[in-house]
């Protein structure tokens, strides 16, 4: 690539009148697989994008046409599956600051990431790079994280925009979605990025929404996204997933990549010529490629360095964070410093399973495996013996490594067993074809637990698996996948040098067989049906009140936790409304710690159904044995607002609304009941069911005025006919309100609605 750094900031608008427009479209194209288009005649740099989001994956040339996984180390940080689990706002930022320090040194102008897709199904290939089941944490931490990358003058690129829920026939599948599900589950978090850490790029992703190409939906690109959001940077497209390229400059797609060899850019000069693209459109697309390269010229500049040492500690620190202990019965973990021998069995223990597979592959600078760091750590102490125990992408068992593993546990006075999904098992293009480990792990666990019952479990893998066989370990280490200092961390979490925190950011289902998608995952003949709408995740298990192995929210510590002193403050301002949520908390147990609060809101009673409950807010707070603090969560407008459709707008109904505050969510703390007056109210008219009439703050208490006394249309009667149409009720012989009288009625209380601003 051609070195034309530039000296100072661009003049956009001038650049802009001297572009020709086979310039302004060749800059709407990439220049090779990673670069953007330079234009040497006016000075325009080319700017770099590489792949993230836990780790810089900066490719040579040559590397990018032949080999994913060959590019420059950097620091793999754990990716966003283990990330969510720390439920920690700062410290992702901190990630994120990281990030685009090491950008910068490479000079590299977009890191694309972070990427903030739902987990609709347990079986999602790329589940291991998406935060969440639930939209609210993803676009916190997703928040996050952009805020902290773009600190450093570096660009993110928010993917995959939108309904990239599956790998399974990704490049073309349409997500059928209903309106309210998309505004509630599917699109939430990337509004919330958008809004608050303004992303300097977007990516759209492979699939069509509702038979639409995301590359080409002008419904989310412009209205959704520029219009109502506010968006202000630059949309591209995800690798290669442009239908038809005069189309997605119409609709909002900026720049296409990698490059098309000048495909793409012939199609747009020739339909501005054709007559049928507005050249306007590709002044729009092509002023967004030059602020985004004027914004990242800082990345350019030479001689930029960060310090990898610190870097790996950072990571060290962030995996400790990310592990989530979901069992440790009688106390079993931390292991003692001191004692008989520790048995470590598990080829993941020395061979460690750290990131996914696929396009987020890192090189890291470094790599700690657990076996090494347990023995460095008890060096002296405690005798560390190791059985591989089976082959990592071997399905059947291997007797003699069987044997080799039960002798040494039955030697041992507890066994630390390593298991974990197969590389080969989840990865960017393919799903999983189940959620269980592979067979010859999970007869190895039996037997060790045979012969010896003080076991501990560690857990390497990307997405949820199932896990009958939990019964068998006394303790469960959930590790997710803890990039390259997470051999250490983990070691630092067994012996008690850190104390577990993370909490599940997706449920672990008792099997496959309950998850909310069966029937409906990945879809057939093109085409994947969104049947269990609002209900995914938790939002599923509770409204079908099923058991699970652990719930959304769940993580424990080596010490207690009280909550107490739960109080609501409500300021009930419409669009405006705050609800302050407070409580204290108190470190009842012997060590100091981190807990998460959460807090969900439920509405019992409403017209539209809504989840049993749903997570608006959260906040964490570090205890010494014995301290208390005041924890406080705010609630917004929005944590009580639904979708309503045919508003077109977010709207609360008013009411009673339930605030559960808990430490996951199926453990509720305190509850407390708060009444809102509402906000948005649908418009009256006359063929709208009776009861949304019956409803109506205005026209209700009228229209009960005017049958009152009326034998014939008592409470009984009228409760019959709720769903008949208004003006066809006011037919019937006798109704005392003539349907001639209806739009009249309708206006009235309608004009009361808009006057007094609800």
């Amino acid at each position: 690539m051609t070195d034309m750094t530039a000296a100072g900031p661009l003049d956009v608008p001038g650049l802009m009148s001297r572009l020709t427009l086979e310039e302004k479209a060749a800059l709407l194209d990439g220049s090779d697989r990673w670069y953007t288009e330079p234009i040497e005649r006016l000075g325009i740099p080319a700017v770099m994008t590489a792949d993230g989001p836990h780790g810089l994956r900066k490719q040579s040339q040559e590397a990018a046409l032949h080999d994913l996984r060959q590019s420059y180390p950097a620091t793999c940080f754990p990716p966003a599956v283990s990330l969510a689990s720390t439920w920690d706002r700062e410290l992702v930022h901190r990630v994120g600051e990281a990030l685009g320090d090491e950008c910068r040194a490479e000079q590299v102008s977009i890191l694309l990431g972070p990427g903030v897709n739902m987990k609709r199904s347990p079986l999602c290939g790329r589940n291991f790079e998406y935060y969440s089941e639930d939209p609210f944490l993803a676009g916190e931490l997703a928040s996050a994280f952009v805020l902290g990358v773009q600190s450093r003058g570096v660009g993110t690129s928010l993917k995959h925009f939108a309904a990239n829920n599956q790998e399974t026939r990704r490049r073309y599948v349409s997500a059928e979605i209903d309106e309210r599900t998309l505004r509630e589950i599917y699109l939430p978090a990337f509004e919330r990025v958008v809004k608050t850490a303004d992303p300097w790029t977007l990516m759209c992703s492979y699939n069509k929404v509702n038979g639409v190409y995301s590359a080409e939906n002008r419904w989310l690109l412009t209205q959704v996204l520029r219009d109502e959001w506010g968006f202000r940077g630059l949309v591209m497209s995800d690798w290669d997933a442009v239908n038809i390229r005069e189309h997605g400059v119409a609709a909002g797609l900026d720049l296409e990549m990698p490059t098309s060899f000048g495909v793409g850019a012939r199609r747009i000069v020739d339909a501005v010529r054709a007559g049928t693209l507005a050249e306007a459109d590709v002044d729009l697309s092509a002023r967004r490629v030059l602020e985004l390269v004027n914004r990242s010229l800082p990345a350019l500049a030479p001689g930029q360095t960060f310090d990898a040492d610190a870097h790996h500690g950072l990571a060290r620190e962030t995996a400790t964070r990310c592990a989530v202990l979901l069992k440790n019965d009688a106390g079993l973990l931390p292991l003692s410093r001191s004692g008989g021998t520790v048995a470590v069995i598990g080829e993941l223990a020395r061979t460690p399973r750290y990131q996914g597979a696929g396009s987020s592959q890192v090189t890291p600078t470094r790599l700690d495996d657990a076996l090494g760091a347990l023995r460095t750590a008890l060096a002296g102490a405690r005798a560390v013996t190791f059985a591989p125990g089976y082959l990592v992408e071997s399905e059947q068992p291997d007797a003699g490594l069987v044997a080799e593993a039960v002798a040494q546990a039955s030697a041992a006075d507890v066994v630390v067993l390593f298991l974990g999904l197969p590389p080969s098992y989840e990865s960017e293009g393919y799903d999983r074809a189940h959620m269980d480990l592979p067979p010859a792990q999970v007869e190895l666990l039996e037997a060790v637990a045979a012969a010896n019952p003080e076991l501990v479990v560690v857990l390497a893998n990307g997405a949820a698996v199932s896990m009958p066989w939990r019964g068998a370990a006394r303790a469960l280490l959930e590790g997710w996948l803890l990039g390259q200092a997470g051999g250490s961390a983990v070691v630092d979490l067994l012996l008690g040098e850190a104390n577990p925190s993370g909490k599940l950011a997706e449920t672990l289902p008792l099997a496959y067989s309950n998850n909310p998608t069966i029937g409906s995952f990945p879809g057939e003949h093109g085409k994947v049906r969104y049947g269990e709408g609002l209900l995914i995740g938790y939002r599923w298990y509770d409204a079908h009140e099923l058991d699970v192995a652990y719930p959304f929210g769940h993580g424990l510590s080596y010490t207690t936790f009280e909550y107490s002193d739960a109080s609501v403050a409500v300021q009930d301002a419409g669009q405006q409304t705050c609800v302050e949520v407070s409580l204290t908390v108190t470190n009842t147990g012997t060590r100091a710690g981190r807990e998460i609060v959460q807090v969900y809101v439920t509405d019992p009673e409403c017209t539209v159904f809504r989840p049993e409950q749903e997570l608006k807010g959260f906040a964490t707070v570090n205890l010494e044995p014995g301290q208390s603090e005041q924890v406080s969560v705010t609630l917004d407008a929005r944590a009580f607002s639904y979708w309503n459709v045919a508003l077109g707008a977010w709207a609360i109904e008013g009411g009673e609304f339930g605030v559960r505050i808990g430490a996951s969510s199926r453990d509720i703390r305190a509850v407390r009941t708060i009444e809102l007056a509402g906000t948005l109210v649908e418009p009256l008219s006359p063929e709208l069911p009776t009861a949304m009439w019956l409803d109506h703050p205005v026209a209700g208490p009228r229209i009960r005025e005017l049958l009152a006394g009326d034998a014939k249309y008592d409470d009984y009667r009228m409760r019959r006919l709720r769903e008949n149409p208004f003006d066809r009720v006011a037919r019937m012989r006798g109704f005392p309100i003539p349907e001639a009288d209806l739009a009249r009625l309708a206006a009235e209380a309608n004009e009361e609605v808009r006057v007094s601003g609800r």
